[in-house]
């Protein structure tokens, strides 16, 4: 197994393999796809192979530790009946023949499972089929192994390199549905193979986005305003430019309103190496004008929130009478959870690599969505689609931070203001200080619990700006609040759930598993606190909140988007939740004694469809 990271030009030339390889390319337009084959060698391309017999594999989305680079391929490769030493992986640029490559949602392998196992399919189908030909036998007569069509009744036997010429020529019947293998002859799927990156990672060899080189790169950072909203005053450019390496002071504009994806205003020092550019900033000595949000105040804010959940909100999901069963129980249980802004903090803070020459820009980032980079990027700098391309590095971790193309963005109008690549990068305190963060929010929560100790009446109100209000100043959470508030899957009679939130003073965006975060927090700690006032045992006590293995209906009143998918087709299944629960406690030992001093706790929650 080997591993290369290409650009745009690079992958381009890799194409000219069609002279001496097999292409199977492929369209992705969502929800449908549709397979072709043939000589042309166009950048949508999934698997090629070489004459040598080695296997290319196009991986489409971005790697960032999840082993997607890995999993992927590792689909295509089993249907193909390809041998894993021959693989080689190459990464996708954006484009939007690839389908969806924005990386989140944890849907990789959800949304394209079954579509890499037809590609990996169809080359096989069309590799037998040239074997066949060849050995003038039916079809039928051949399978594959790993890498070689065979023929048992003759043994005869030719290498998938051996094949690609053939294989050209084949025409697909127009109604072609690749047969695909019995999971039971899996040797990929299912299986543990070798991560495609982890000897480049563990020897120093992996390219991250920090990494790229180009002839004549210079180095920029940037000093942005510490107000969201705010702009540049004055600053001391001269100081900057008497730095030795200083070769560039570029200002950038803010932008009023909704911040968007627009990089913050700031001031961009550009230098031949980095130490400069870090000695440059360090000189600008920049006077900000802050804005309208100079007097925001964290502490303020979360106690606004707080304010906030005690008060009746919109109601989402209003299940039975919540407040006739209140009036109605033995006992009232109440509890407030309040989660503080939380920032990404990847491993590998934002940077990107941008070269703007001839009416044309070309960056290499570290982006989760690479599509959406490159539209922005048209869009920021007047530029049609066809004129932006997108090389996707590897990311050292994400979490949602890297589907935001700002420091892409910021890195582009460097380029095109210096005539000339430029690498910036963010420090740690900046990639902290001008994060899209996780929102802080608020929740209130509300039980009515009857003689048993069981709860009859539930109320949940979550507060907080929503992820939206970074794109307009009408959002709202309600929409959010689906991210596992909502679909709290209980067996509680009465059930309302509410939502609400201010105007937001920072940029908010999502932070892996998004409002996830703060739902299952509060929704797993209110549980544990009313099997504590019920007097009972809080593993057992959630596995009957949980109740028997049932499909939760939430009525069609309910205001739930189920992650983008139908309800249907991933239900809320409370009987793998009960299950999951039940395993984690076997594997946990619970119930047995602890040590004095010692406790255990059990969380189950269902986020993102699993």
């Amino acid at each position: 197994m080997s591993i290369r990271l290409h650009s745009r030009r690079e992958f381009l030339a890799l194409s000219g393999i069609a002279a001496s390889g097999l292409l199977l390319s492929a369209c992705l337009p969502e929800p449908e796809f549709k397979l072709e084959h043939g000589n042309g060698f166009r950048p949508n391309l999934f698997v090629a192979i070489e004459a040598d017999g080695r296997v290319i594999i196009v991986a489409s989305r971005s790697e960032m530790g999840q082993g997607v680079r890995t999993s992927l391929p590792q689909i295509v490769a089993d249907e193909l009946d390809a041998d894993w030493e021959k693989v080689e992986v190459v990464q996708a640029p954006g484009d939007k023949h690839y389908g969806n490559q924005d990386t989140d949602g944890s849907r990789s392998i959800r949304n394209h499972y079954h579509r890499m196992r037809e590609f990996g399919a169809t080359a096989r189908f069309l590799l037998i089929s040239a074997a066949a030909q060849q050995w003038a036998v039916p079809v039928e007569e051949c399978s594959t192994g790993p890498n070689h069509v065979l023929h048992e009744k003759s043994g005869k036997q030719l290498d998938y390199g051996a094949l690609v010429v053939a294989a050209r020529a084949i025409e697909l019947p127009a109604d072609f549905k690749p047969a695909l293998k019995d999971p039971a002859d899996f040797r990929f799927i299912g299986h543990s193979v070798p991560h495609v990156d982890h000897v480049a990672i563990t020897t120093g060899e992996a390219r991250y986005g920090t990494d790229t080189q180009l002839p004549g790169i210079l180095y920029g950072l940037i000093a942005r305003c510490p107000v969201v909203g705010g702009r540049v005053d004055k600053y001391q450019e001269d100081a900057a430019r008497a730095v030795k390496g200083v070769v560039e002071v570029i200002e950038i504009p803010g932008r009023k309103g909704p911040p968007g994806f627009h990089p913050l205003a700031g001031v961009a020092v550009i230098a031949d190496n980095s130490w400069s550019a870090q000695r440059g900033r360090a000189a600008l000595s920049i006077e900000w004008d802050y804005g309208d949000n100079a007097t925001d105040d964290s502490d303020a804010y979360i106690e606004k929130l707080r304010a906030g959940s005690r008060q009746p909100g919109q109601a989402v999901r209003d299940q039975g009478n919540v407040d006739n069963a209140f009036s109605g129980t033995s006992k009232l249980v109440e509890a407030e959870y309040i989660v503080p802004y939380l920032a990404h903090a990847t491993m590998e803070p934002p940077a990107a690599t941008a070269w703007y020459r001839d009416d044309y820009c070309e960056v290499w980032a570290p982006t989760q969505n690479p599509q959406g980079a490159r539209q922005q990027l048209a869009s920021y700098l007047d530029l049609d689609e066809d004129e932006v391309s997108v090389n996707v590095t590897l990311l050292g971790g994400g979490f949602g931070r890297k589907s935001k193309p700002d420091f892409i963005l910021e890195a582009a109008w460097l380029s095109r203001a210096v005539k000339a690549p430029v690498k910036l990068t963010w420090s740690r305190e900046d990639d902290i200080q001008h994060d899209y963060y996780h929102a802080a929010s608020a929740q209130y929560l509300k039980a009515g619990l009857a003689e048993d100790g069981q709860p009859v009446a539930w109320l949940h109100r979550s507060i907080y700006p929503a992820i939206g209000t970074t794109f307009s100043d009408e959002a709202s959470n309600l929409d959010e609040l689906g991210l596992g508030c909502v679909d709290m899957p209980y067996a509680i009679p009465n059930i309302r759930i509410e939502g609400g939130g201010p105007e937001a003073h920072l940029r908010i965006g999502w932070l892996r598993s998004v409002g996830n975060i703060q739902h299952a927090f509060a929704i797993n700690s209110f549980a544990c606190e009313l099997a504590h006032a019920a007097g009972r045992d809080p593993g057992q006590y959630l596995l009957d909140l949980i109740g028997p293995g049932r499909l939760v209906d939430l009525g069609e009143e309910t205001r739930y988007g189920n992650y983008g998918m139908p309800l249907a087709q991933y239900p809320i299944d409370t009987g793998r939740l009960r299950h999951v629960t039940e395993q984690a406690m076997k594997a946990a030992d619970w119930g047995n004694k602890l040590p004095t001093g010692h406790g255990l706790g059990i969380a189950a929650h269902r986020s993102f469809l699993s």
